[in-house]
């Protein structure tokens, strides 16, 4: 079943990921994991952006980022990784709120690109960008 972005809901080892590509990074991980490159690694860890709250006797749920996979390295850092095609703009706002409240903690966004392999989302729009510029 295809998602609202086009991305096909994808099924391994008993995870349902949201795309082919989250579940390629899944397999990815599993190999660092199996060759020792990483110290282990969790899936759709969830972190808090703002704690719920009442005004004028209305209740406000928190809001959650609940990320694809974090990463804990070898030297104990930990990052945290979603795939994604492109940013929508939820995404950044939550993004924004994450780098200032976990600034220990390395978000990587990510996306599959036939000539690039895995790589950075921001370095690959500046690709882009760049190409364009070109044509």
């Amino acid at each position: 079943m295809a998602t609202k972005y086009g991305s096909k809901k994808t099924e391994v080892d008993g995870h349902t990921f949201d795309s082919k590509a989250e579940a390629r990074y899944y397999e990815q991980l599993k190999w660092l994991l199996a060759n020792k490159e990483i110290r282990s690694f969790r899936l759709q860890p969830r972190y808090t952006l703002l704690e719920s709250f009442k005004k004028n006797g209305k209740t406000f749920r928190k809001t959650e980022y609940i990320a694809d996979f974090e990463i804990t390295h070898l030297d104990g850092s930990i990052e945290v990784v979603d795939v994604k095609g492109y940013e929508t703009p939820v995404f950044a706002l939550k993004r924004k709120l994450f780098e200032k409240l976990y600034p220990d903690h390395k978000l990587s966004v990510v996306t599959y690109n036939k000539t690039h392999g895995w790589i950075e989302l921001d370095k690959l729009k500046k690709i882009r960008k760049k190409v364009k510029k070109n044509e």
